[in-house]
């Protein structure tokens, strides 16, 4: 009898402490599922599971207050939702961003990080990330530290539509049919949306990210409660649970865990976000009646509850402190992995105990509903505005090489004006069949307009490397240089890659078009690309040895053979008509990625293990059968060479990152700005030898 009328002192207060242990069981699940998937496979749908109780708690905290009456009623709701989620998202997102700015250099892996948290502040990061195509299980949603508020993004859209949809309900009498039958329209339309979208297929990353595909888990919450209120109103109180109730719980149990551990990425939220939406549901309905029994028992301990009210703050740090771990230390081992956990919980207590706790029940934090809503408008704006410069002082405060020195580790060619002030660069985008091509020239210039002969360079991400080089030719020599990239779809790729991707070929069809359409006898056309496999990646790392089998295989040979006779079809028209075509041959691959692993605080993460040097005699194996390929290319072909960067890369026994100190390359195989610079004079000797 005690516990019982404990029990209902707690209701009749509005708090409920089985919610706080299914709060505990969500951000476990996507805390485990963060730290390792294999620990939780379908971790990540502990999301879903917030979402449910999203719904369900604020339509008991604004149906217990009647909040929703008058438009001071509303401003009230949003004051008591701004309290609630913007002091600890203000301070987790700035704290974060000053983070990123010393640990965290500009690349592929972060290049949508900035936009992302400067969105989170007014609550669009999930519109950002669906935008980007950053699936959620991607390497750059992965080293993102903001990706995880994409669903306070989705629950901040969803409180902008809860009053409207609400109000009928705070009204009493016909308003809560009214009510109720808005949110089941709004729920079954999300819903239906969701499945529609899942059916056709190629929307994962919007169905994933976006409140139209979202709404239901929260709506669901919200009928929820109204389906348990009108019941209570309707019938009498019912006498003690029995075994059916118990038995029923266990079952909504072992859906939820059910969810949690089959969830598969690209299936979510339909359907396997609907598992986890069930056994909430259901627990939800069943605890509410009675937090009674073995399950509302196992949610209502202590150390659950802790983690339960503490679940905001946990969510709120976990991510970042990973994302940054993976920057740094990594992530892999037990240690790294206890120690992320440690910093965490640390965190997370700090925020809850100094900032939300406060925020939303300490006197000092009291204010009108009207300055909380306004202030907390203009403080968030503020904090999105701070984001910009932050990133851009990353030159002056960042601890990584690569932030402090651009020039060096960029080709991007910024600093062109202070060398050349006397001669100017013109730069545009040209339209061509399926995109894009960059086009440099050099406009007024003291030493005159130079040679007019034309430089086409096409190929994968390799050819975007070469965008510094680009302009220092055209600045040094004249001319105009056109640029055709596309990431993954080298010319002649020489690793079976072109064979099975349409795209690839399409982008290969019309830059040859538009290159036939506008050179010249005299003219050049460069042909770099990664022409032998990658031994790390800027996010994983290869088999060193299985590189060496695959190129050696009798597969790789009968493709490189297929590559060999095509790339003679499509290019000999060009070459009889006197362009002059280079090839680039294979430059070095590293075992790790410079930017990665060129400073104190990252030189141990698990991604630099084979360290960044790599002997020049198995460089030189590595590449044979590429360069053997790419020479009978040029045998084929009239006035065609093979242009050769390793020896100046790698002139001695071993080839190295750097040179002096500067890095020759960003990553494990594309060139840096330095590097850019020191093949500019091989290149420059080998181009004007093609017309002696």
């Amino acid at each position: 009898m005690k516990g019982n009328a404990m029990q209902g002192h707690l209701k009749q207060e509005g708090y409920f402490p089985h919610i706080d242990g299914l709060r505990a069981v969500a951000v476990l699940a996507v805390i485990l599922y963060h730290l390792n998937p294999a620990w939780l496979p379908g971790g990540f749908t502990g999301v879903d599971v917030f979402f449910v109780i999203s719904g369900f708690v604020v339509s008991a905290s604004v149906a217990r207050s009647s909040a929703l009456m008058g438009w001071r009623g509303v401003l009230g709701f949003y004051a008591r939702r701004m309290r609630r989620i913007m002091p600890a998202l203000f301070v987790c997102l700035l704290v974060t961003g000053l983070l990123s700015t010393l640990f965290i250099p500009e690349s592929w892996l972060s290049e949508t990080s900035g936009k992302t948290g400067r969105m989170a502040f007014v609550g669009l990061s999930n519109w950002v990330l669906a935008s980007t195509g950053n699936d959620y299980f991607s390497p750059r949603s992965e080293f993102n530290p903001y990706t995880h508020t994409w669903s306070l993004g989705v629950e901040e859209q969803f409180y902008l539509l809860f009053p409207l949809l609400f109000l009928g309900w705070v009204k009493g009498g016909k308003g809560r049919g009214l009510s109720m039958l808005l949110f089941a329209l709004a729920t079954a339309g999300s819903l239906g949306f969701a499945i529609s979208r899942a059916l056709q297929g190629g929307y994962e990353i919007q169905s994933f990210y976006q409140t139209t595909t979202r709404f239901w888990q929260l709506g669901a919450g919200v009928l929820l409660f109204q389906l348990l209120s009108t019941r209570a109103r309707a019938s009498a109180v019912d006498g003690q649970p029995g075994i059916w109730h118990s038995l029923l719980q266990v079952v909504c149990a072992v859906v939820l865990g059910y969810g949690l551990w089959t969830a598969r990425p690209g299936h979510s939220p339909w359907i396997d976000g609907l598992w986890p939406v069930l056994g909430t549901l259901g627990l939800l309905a069943l605890l509410h009646r009675s937090a009674t029994g073995w399950i509302g028992g196992c949610l209502s301990l202590r150390p659950v509850l802790v983690i339960g009210r503490m679940s905001y703050s946990l969510y709120l740090w976990h991510w970042p402190v990973f994302v940054l771990f993976r920057w740094t230390l990594g992530l892999e081992s037990l240690v790294s992995g206890a120690l992320a956990l440690l910093c965490t919980a640390v965190l997370a207590w700090v925020s809850w105990r100094w900032v939300e706790q406060p925020a939303r029940f300490g006197r000092r934090w009291r204010g009108s509903d009207l300055r909380w809503v306004a202030g907390g408008v203009l403080v968030l704006l503020l904090g999105m505005g701070l984001q910009k410069p932050l990133e851009r002082a990353a030159k002056y405060i960042s601890l990584s090489t690569v932030s402090r020195h651009p020039l060096e580790w960029y080709p991007y060619a910024k600093g062109l004006k202070k060398e050349f002030p006397e001669c100017e660069l013109v730069f545009s985008r040209q339209p061509v069949a399926g995109g894009q091509v960059q086009q440099f020239e050099r406009g007024k210039c003291a030493g005159g307009k130079g040679s007019a002969q034309r430089l086409f360079v096409a190929g994968d991400s390799h050819a975007l490397a070469y965008g510094e080089m680009l302009r220092r030719l055209v600045l040094l020599d004249g001319g105009q240089a056109r640029l055709y990239a596309n990431a993954g779809c080298a010319f002649i790729g020489l690793q079976g890659r072109r064979q099975a991707d349409p795209g690839c070929d399409a982008y290969v069809r019309n830059t040859l078009a538009d290159v036939t359409a506008q050179a010249q006898a005299g003219d050049v056309l460069l042909l770099p690309g990664l022409r032998v496999p990658r031994l790390v990646e800027q996010y994983s790392l290869f088999d060193h040895q299985q590189a060496f089998v695959t190129v050696n295989s009798d597969a790789s040979a009968a493709q490189r053979k297929v590559d060999v006779e095509a790339a003679i079809a499509e290019l000999k028209p060009l070459a009889e008509r006197g362009v002059r075509i280079v090839l680039e041959a294979p430059k070095p691959v590293l075992g790790a990625p410079p930017f990665r692993c060129s400073d104190a605080f990252n030189r141990h993460n698990p991604i630099c293990v084979h360290g960044m040097t790599v002997s020049r005699e198995r460089m030189e194996a590595l590449r044979a059968p590429a360069l053997s390929s790419l020479q009978q290319v040029a045998q084929a072909l009239p006035g065609a060479t093979v242009w050769d960067p390793l020896p100046v890369l790698c002139p001695g026994a071993e080839c190295h990152p750097d040179d002096a100190g500067k890095p020759l390359f960003f990553d494990g195989d594309h060139l840096s700005g330095h590097g850019n610079r020191v093949l500019l004079p091989s290149f420059r000797t080998h181009r004007a030898a093609l017309h002696r």
